[in-house]
């Protein structure tokens, strides 16, 4: 009963679903940039290192350049250089993308650790850093509705900047050539080329824009509230955001709302660990939901198949 009271109780207040817009921001905008890579039929397994290296390159171009939006510039570089080594293993060499993401996920694991120790001598964090932090917004406007103040003004600019790319790439997918090309390349290479569509590059161009979103989050994560570089501080997002793009299934929109889902979860379980629930399982929590998330969309696409080959051999 208590904990329930905890649930409700924390439900009732606007910090925590500004805390939940928070959270929800880096699998927002990895989970946008994985889902254009995989309209064009590229799987970008490669999300979580990509992420790391732009968080761990945008704490230290800021700290010797001592600006904040260059060292933003560094990290979207660094997502962008990392998705076309990326895209060079894959579309040139030909070699297998789980594979290269992976190995590039492992790389930026130690790579990270590595270059930090080498700059700062720690292991750990950029403690000895003087690294920058990106700005939050307050809407003039939106700051004094009661409620709603609370939990749309303040945020950081990059979760401002993600709501705004869900329109973007919304209208990119429905409205654009690029957009119209992505799809055609993901959904039948052969036939793209054959009405003159260059597939290998609009298949960079794809992993490219991944890159660059996928850096935008890990600006987030090392610029946005915390201000340092931690070793691992993914924390796994990269693969979480690699199931609510499946869970969009190409929209946006229902990309935004599972990456809210998992912001909700995540904000909730930070608010909990006060709680008698053991702190494992609060920790679990966001990850645990995704996952039954993503089974049971598994789930009914497979139902939905079956009864469409049903009622086709059902009318022959």
């Amino acid at each position: 009963m208590n904990v329930l009271q905890d649930i409700l109780n924390t439900l009732s207040l606007p910090e925590f679903y500004f805390a939940m817009f928070r959270s929800a921001t880096p699998v927002l905008l990895t989970t946008l940039g994985a889902m254009i890579s995989s309209r064009s039929g590229t799987s970008n397994i490669a999300l979580e290192g990509t992420m790391l290296i732009s968080a761990f390159v945008g704490v230290v171009v800021s700290a010797f350049s001592q600006n904040a939006w260059i060292g933003f510039l560094g990290a979207v570089a660094a997502g962008f250089i990392v998705s076309n080594i990326l895209a060079y293993f894959i579309l040139k060499l030909n070699s297998n993308a789980v594979i290269s993401g992976i190995a590039l996920n492992t790389f930026a694991s130690g790579g990270t650790i590595f270059v930090l120790y080498l700059i700062t001598g720690e292991k750990g964090a950029s403690t000895s850093l003087e690294s920058l932090k990106l700005p939050s917004l307050t809407l003039p406007v939106i700051k004094d509705i009661p409620v709603i103040g609370a939990v749309l003004s303040g945020h950081h600019v990059l979760t401002y900047a993600a709501l705004i790319l869900v329109a973007a790439v919304w209208y990119l997918f429905k409205h654009t050539r690029l957009g119209m090309h992505i799809r055609a390349v993901g959904e039948s290479p052969d036939a793209a080329e054959t009405v003159g569509i260059p597939v290998r590059r609009v298949k960079y161009i794809a992993l490219s824009i991944s890159g660059i979103l996928t850096g935008m989050a890990g600006a987030f994560l090392s610029m946005g509230y915390v201000g340092l570089f931690s070793a691992g501080m993914t924390a796994g997002r990269g693969y979480i955001a690699l199931a609510t793009q499946a869970i969009a299934a190409g929209n946006a929109v229902v990309g935004m709302l599972a990456s809210l889902l998992f912001g909700f979860c995540q904000s909730m379980a930070n608010y909990l660990q006060s709680s008698n629930i053991p702190l494992q399982f609060i920790q679990m929590m966001p990850y645990i939901i995704i996952i039954i998330a993503y089974t049971t969309y598994c789930a009914m696409v497979e139902y939905n198949k079956k009864k469409k080959q049903m009622l086709a051999a059902a009318g022959k």
